[in-house]
């Protein structure tokens, strides 16, 4: 059989009408050099009965300890040179996301992470990833697992870390670049369309993303580089940040100033 580009891994429970959503926009990408990897961890809604009749589509049945332990399954069945996560609900921002990611990977030649940016559906803001992964960067932000595009020796010593509720495919990140020293490389394209509101962003979702996140840069950080990078978002007022960058009213205004400060970065 023939090793497809791209392995795209899509984890389903009860997902409704947002499972062949998300299909729909990968089945009209104009690269076709793909397969589809859903992993479904049992749903009785019907959701299964409407994924579309397509050779790539391939269904794995099978109970899991939570998305991560869903993404490490489908990872082990997964055939192609770069491996991408879309959760159900999110879509590809249009049909040539693939054709262009595929483009600056060939071009360039470098095996790695390749990330860009996302739209965020609750605001309608493009939220630009940072273009230099520095320690400091990788402590403070990460682009989401849909932004980003995985080689398959990213997970060929180990898998997402499940120990972890909300923050595993954040870890995997750093041990990658890290730990493994997998360069990673920011395209400076849209890559999803993030629906958001789940788990990880409601209180309790919060709380436990904080706790592993003091844990996770414990583990990746020195001591005076936490010190550092913690008084910094201090005195630059984080939190009020935080809050602007998520607010109905203001989250457009915080983006069109942060994009221009990424886009400086990159000329």
């Amino acid at each position: 059989m023939n090793t497809p580009y791209f392995s795209i891994i899509v984890v389903s429970f009860q997902a409704g009408e947002k499972l062949p959503e998300t299909l729909e926009s990968i089945l009209e990408q104009k690269f076709e050099d793909y397969e589809v990897i859903i992993k479904d961890a049992g749903s009785t809604d019907g959701s299964l009965e409407k994924i579309p009749a397509d050779p790539r589509i391939r269904l794995i049945c099978r109970e899991d300890a939570g998305i991560y332990d869903g993404m490490n399954q489908a990872v082990r069945s997964a055939w192609g040179e770069y491996l991408y996560f879309l959760n159900c609900g999110d879509t590809l921002h249009d049909p040539e996301v693939l054709e262009n990611v595929s483009r600056m990977i060939r071009s360039s030649g470098e095996r790695g992470i390749w990330y860009g940016d996302v739209v965020e559906m609750q605001t309608g803001q493009v939220v630009a990833a940072n273009p230099q992964m520095t320690h400091f960067a990788m402590f403070r932000y990460l682009p989401c697992h849909q932004a980003c595009f995985y080689a398959r020796e990213a997970f060929s010593e180990r898998l997402f870390d499940t120990q972890y509720r909300v923050r595993a495919d954040y870890e995997h990140f750093l041990w990658c670049v890290i730990r493994a020293g997998l360069p990673c490389t920011h395209m400076p394209i849209v890559i999803a369309d993030y629906e958001g509101g789940g788990f990880s962003e409601s209180e309790k979702g919060r709380t436990f993303s904080a706790q592993e996140h003091k844990k996770i840069t414990g583990i990746y950080f020195t001591k005076k580089e936490l010190f550092l990078y913690r008084l910094y978002l201090l005195v630059t007022l984080q939190p009020l940040r935080e809050r602007l960058a998520q607010g109905k009213y203001t989250a457009a205004v915080y983006d069109r100033i942060k994009n221009a400060v990424y886009k400086r970065k990159r000329s």
